[in-house]
């Protein structure tokens, strides 16, 4: 075993052209008023390697043009397709209004895990919530679903960042499948 040169690498993955070709997965990020460009940033960057449709951006969460935003993204802010909503209502009704599932990744009554997505389901919205506070309760209301992910530990959530990527990856996943 060894690890492959930047070349190698390089030579596995689409260039910018070819991206804009392949099938996107149907997946949507809304972030709501997430405060961190650095989490934004790194969401761009799981967006750009699962291959999702677009991200919304939502109220006080950090959007383009920003020298931060672009230097944590890494280029993604080029590759994945992106929207600014004033508010995160409008984003939710823009993604129905396309057919899309949306599900708050949130703390409910309702208990249902990540991996209990079934691939019909898609096209899914995915809503991440503001790192304090997440998701509030008006915005829950309007959602068709809720999922989380389980916490074995004392604290009882993930970076934004974080969360959303383990997401993502189960969706492409189960998209695939």
């Amino acid at each position: 075993m060894r690890k492959l040169s930047y070349q190698e690498i390089l030579s596995e993955r689409p260039n910018e052209d070819e991206l804009k070709r392949l099938a996107k997965h149907k997946i949507i990020v809304i972030l709501d008023n997430i405060r961190s460009t650095y989490n934004v940033g790194s969401i761009f960057r799981t967006s750009d390697s699962t291959r999702i449709s677009e991200i919304l951006l939502c109220g006080y969460t950090p959007h383009p043009p920003r020298k931060d935003l672009e230097k944590t993204a890494l280029g993604a802010l080029d590759t994945v397709k992106w929207q600014y909503f004033k508010t995160t209502k409008e984003a939710i009704e823009y993604a129905k209004s396309i057919n899309y599932k949306v599900i708050a990744v949130e703390l409910t009554d309702k208990k249902r895990q990540y991996t209990d997505i079934q691939k019909t389901e898609f096209p899914i919205a995915i809503v991440m919530g503001n790192e304090l506070s997440g998701i509030d309760d008006d915005i829950i209301s309007i959602c068709d679903d809720s999922i989380e992910i389980p916490m074995y530990g004392i604290k009882h959530s993930l970076n934004v960042s974080v969360a959303t990527g383990v997401i993502l990856y189960e969706l492409c996943k189960i998209h695939n499948s």
